[in-house]
């Protein structure tokens, strides 16, 4: 009895580790199909400063296909071979920069807010249509925040330690009011390239549009509370290291309403939910 209990348990377990294997080559054929590099793979000897890297062409790209309140035409976008070409060309581009040479803050804040953010276009062209970043940022499977990867120089680089390993240790917290995970929480998705020349004052555009909108900031006079995005809990050290100086550095981009808030008496402070449906104009 105990050697027939015994073969049928591991006829059980053999008929389910096949179905495992079999679902795992699906998936794994999936998945390697997904995951994938952008850019591309330059010459040493043709390699250039961050400066040279000329942002225009992603400028048009997001000209046309990004409204004022930064919707992304992703359909149009997808169905326009020329401006998938281009978006293609422009990550070539950026591809083509040595991060070992000497580049000013501002030029290396433009560079990667617009690798991040062209990056994620890219990724999202990719698998559109769809509703989510979400849907494709998985613990098990294609996840496009650390398997889509940009070729930079020699290395190669994804979406989270561009964000994380790059632009936050630079010590400009504006810049998570400027790269954009394709989702209506973000903040808006610039229409423009960001430039060295400008980027300061682009900066303080983008963060003064976050904190205008009700999905960002609210606040309740009466009952003394201040919402915020989850943006801010998320990153709050990245603004001051104590709850005191993080709403004195973000107040500075706040309409003069809820500025007069936070400065008038004490209040608490929660988070919003946030959106992550796709940030796609309709």
């Amino acid at each position: 009895m105990r050697t027939r209990i015994n073969r049928q348990v591991l006829i059980r377990r053999i008929d389910v580790a096949l179905t495992f294997w079999l679902l795992l080559m699906c998936f794994g054929s999936n998945l390697a199909a997904q995951l994938k590099s952008v850019g591309k793979t330059w010459p040493v000897g043709e390699l250039v400063p961050i400066g040279k890297i000329d942002h225009t062409q992603f400028d048009a790209l997001l000209r046309k296909h990004v409204d004022q309140d930064g919707q992304v035409n992703y359909s149009d976008w997808k169905d326009s071979a020329v401006d998938r070409t281009a978006l293609q060309n422009y990550l070539a581009d950026l591809s083509r920069a040595n991060t070992q040479l000497p580049a000013s803050q501002e030029t290396k804040l433009a560079y990667w807010i617009n690798a991040y953010n062209a990056v994620t276009i890219e990724g999202i062209l990719e698998v559109y249509p769809t509703t989510s970043i979400r849907d494709h940022t998985g613990t098990f499977g294609y996840n496009i925040w650390k398997d889509l990867k940009l070729i930079v120089g020699e290395d190669s680089i994804n979406l989270n330690d561009i964000e994380h390993e790059v632009l936050r240790k630079m010590a400009e917290p504006r810049i998570h009011f400027a790269i954009v995970c394709a989702s209506i929480g973000c903040p808006r998705l610039l229409n423009q390239a960001y430039v060295a020349d400008r980027i300061d004052e682009q900066l303080t555009l983008n963060s003064r549009d976050f904190f205008s909108r009700k999905q960002n900031l609210t606040f309740d006079t009466r009952g003394r509370q201040l919402q915020l995005s989850a943006i801010m809990k998320w990153f709050a050290t990245d603004f001051g290291s104590d709850r005191e100086a993080q709403i004195q550095k973000v107040a500075s981009w706040f309409p003069d309403e809820a500025k007069d808030f936070v400065t008038s008496s004490s209040f608490s402070i929660s988070y919003l939910d946030y959106d992550w449906n796709l940030n796609e104009r309709k």
